[in-house]
C-alpha cells in the first residue's frame, strides 16, 4: 500500500486556499503525478495565524517584517499574555507579554501602528487594556502620545481621570480633543441639516405665504372639501364626470420661518456608569452640536448615584467629558425628578435618555415619572447605547416596561441619531431599527 497527496476542492484552509489531503493506494495500481512542494506562501500563513508554537509542525521560517508582526501578535495573545503584565519576552512559544515595562509598552505600540491599519490598531490597543491590565500605564504622558486615538480609549481615559496625575492631563485632553473634533466633523453637518428641516416642518402656521405652503399637508386638510368637476356632455353619461375633480383650500397650512427663539427644548439625561463610556462620548459631542443651534435649547444631564448638570458647558465637549465621572452606581429615578423639574414647556420639550436601565434607585417611581411626562406631552425616547458597537447589554424588563408606555428602548448607531431627533421633534414615529424588539 502506498500512499499520495491529492487535492481535496472541498476543503479550504483559514486563508481560503484548497488545502491537499493524503490518501491510501493499492498496490499495482497506476500512479498519480509526483507531489508538488508545499506552498510555502500558505505555509507562512499557516504559520502567522498558530503563532510560534507551531514552528516546528509547519516547519516554516519568519523573517524580516513577518517576523516582526508575529512578535508584536505573540505579545499580546500569547499563551501567557493573557496575564496582568510582570513577564518578560520568552524565547520561544506564546509566552511573551509586554512587561511592566511602559518602554516596552510603548515600542509595541509603535511596532503595531507601523505593521497593521488603524482599525486593526485600535481593537489591538483595547484587547491589551484588557488583557494585559495596562491601563495604569495610560497615566503617563509618553504612553499617551504613542497610541491611537479613539472613542474606546476616550473611555479609558475618563474612567481614569480622578487617578491622572497633573503631569499627564494636557496630553489626555489633547487626545480627547482629537477624537472629539474628528467625531464633530463627521456628525455636526448631516446632524444640523437633518434638524433644522425638522424643526422647520414642526412649526406650522395657518396664514402662510405662498412660497411657505405646505402642499402635502393643506390637500389632507382639505380632502372633505373635494368638489367633482363636471365632464363634457356625453363623458360618464348626460351631465357625467371623467372622475377628476378640485379640492377648495379653505385651510392653508405652512411652514414656519425662521425664529431666533427656540422652537423646542431638547434633554440628555445620559447614564455614566462604567458600561456607557462610549455612549458617553458621543452623546457629548451631539449634546455639544445641539446647543450650537439657536432654534434649539439643550440641557446636558449625567447621573450614577448623583446627579450633574453640565449645560453650562456644553461650549466645549472635551470640558463635558472631563466632567463626568465613569464608573459608580445608577439611580435612573432620581435622574429623572431632576429632569422632570425643568421641564416648562412640555408639549416641545424631548427627553433623550441614554442608559442601560439597570435601575438602582426605585424602578416603579422611574416608570411613573416617565409616564406622567408621555401624558403632559414630552416626546420621550430611551436609547440602550449610543455607539457603533453591537446589541448592548441592559435590562430587557425595565425595557419592554417603557415600551409599553409608549417610550421605546433601543440601541442607535451615531448615524441613525439625527434621524431618531428628527422624528422626536415632528412627532413622528421613531426609525427604530428592525433588529430591536423593544417598542
Amino acid at each position: 500500500m502506498t500512499t499520495t497527496t491529492t487535492t481535496d476542492p472541498g476543503a479550504t484552509d483559514p486563508t481560503g486556499e484548497t488545502m491537499e489531503r493524503t490518501t491510501a493506494q493499492a498496490p499495482g495500481t497506476a500512479r498519480p503525478a509526483a507531489p508538488q512542494a508545499p506552498d510555502a506562501e500558505r505555509l507562512r500563513r499557516w504559520r502567522m495565524v498558530l503563532g510560534a508554537d507551531s514552528a516546528d509542525s509547519t516547519g516554516c521560517t519568519l523573517t524580516g517584517q513577518d517576523a516582526a508582526m508575529d512578535g508584536a501578535l505573540n505579545a499580546l495573545y500569547g499563551g501567557g499574555a493573557g496575564k496582568k503584565p510582570g513577564g518578560g519576552r520568552g524565547a520561544g512559544g506564546r509566552s511573551a507579554g509586554l512587561g511592566a515595562s511602559a518602554p516596552s509598552v510603548a515600542r509595541w505600540l509603535g511596532d503595531i501602528r507601523t505593521y497593521f491599519p488603524s482599525s486593526v490598531v485600535q481593537v489591538m490597543q483595547r484587547d491589551a487594556i484588557d488583557r494585559l491590565g495596562l491601563a495604569a500605564l495610560l497615566l503617563e504622558p509618553e504612553m499617551l502620545e504613542a497610541v491611537e486615538a479613539d472613542v474606546h480609549l476616550v473611555g479609558t481615559l475618563l474612567s481614569l481621570n480622578k487617578a491622572m496625575p497633573e503631569t499627564t492631563k494636557e496630553t489626555a485632553r489633547a487626545v480627547v480633543r482629537k477624537v472629539v473634533e474628528d467625531l464633530e466633523k463627521r456628525l455636526e453637518s448631516r446632524t444640523r441639516a437633518t434638524l433644522t428641516g425638522a424643526l422647520d416642518r414642526s412649526a406650522r402656521i395657518s396664514r402662510p405665504r405662498h412660497r411657505d405652503i405646505d402642499w402635502n399637508r393643506t390637500i389632507r386638510a382639505n380632502l372633505k372639501n373635494y368638489l367633482p368637476v363636471p365632464g363634457p356632455a356625453g363623458a360618464g353619461g348626460v351631465g357625467g364626470t371623467e372622475g377628476r375633480g378640485t379640492i377648495v383650500p379653505e385651510r392653508l397650512v405652512g411652514y414656519g420661518r425662521a425664529s431666533r427663539s427656540a422652537k423646542k427644548d431638547v434633554v440628555l439625561c445620559i447614564d455614566q456608569s462604567g458600561s456607557m463610556a462610549a455612549s458617553v462620548v458621543y452623546a457629548s459631542v451631539f449634546g455639544a452640536v445641539l446647543a450650537s443651534m439657536r432654534t434649539l435649547s439643550t440641557r446636558l444631564v449625567v447621573f450614577d448615584t448623583a446627579v450633574a448638570d453640565l449645560t453650562d458647558q456644553l461650549d466645549d465637549p472635551v470640558d463635558v467629558l472631563f466632567g463626568t465621572q465613569l464608573g459608580g452606581g445608577t439611580d435612573i429615578n432620581r435622574a429623572l425628578a431632576y429632569c422632570q423639574s425643568k421641564i416648562t414647556r412640555p408639549a416641545d420639550t424631548v427627553v433623550v435618555l441614554i442608559s442601560d436601565l439597570y435601575e438602582g434607585g426605585i424602578r416603579d417611581e422611574m416608570l411613573k415619572r416617565v409616564a406622567a411626562m408621555k401624558a403632559s406631552g414630552v416626546q420621550f425616547v430611551t436609547l440602550l447605547a449610543l455607539s457603533d458597537e453591537g446589541t448592548p447589554a441592559y435590562d430587557h424588563e425595565h425595557a419592554a416596561a417603557l415600551g409599553a408606555l409608549g417610550a421605546p428602548a433601543f440601541a442607535c448607531t451615531p448615524d441613525l441619531f439625527p434621524d431618531v431627533m428628527a422624528a422626536a421633534i415632528e412627532k413622528r414615529p421613531l426609525p427604530i431599527p428592525d433588529k430591536e424588539p423593544q417598542q
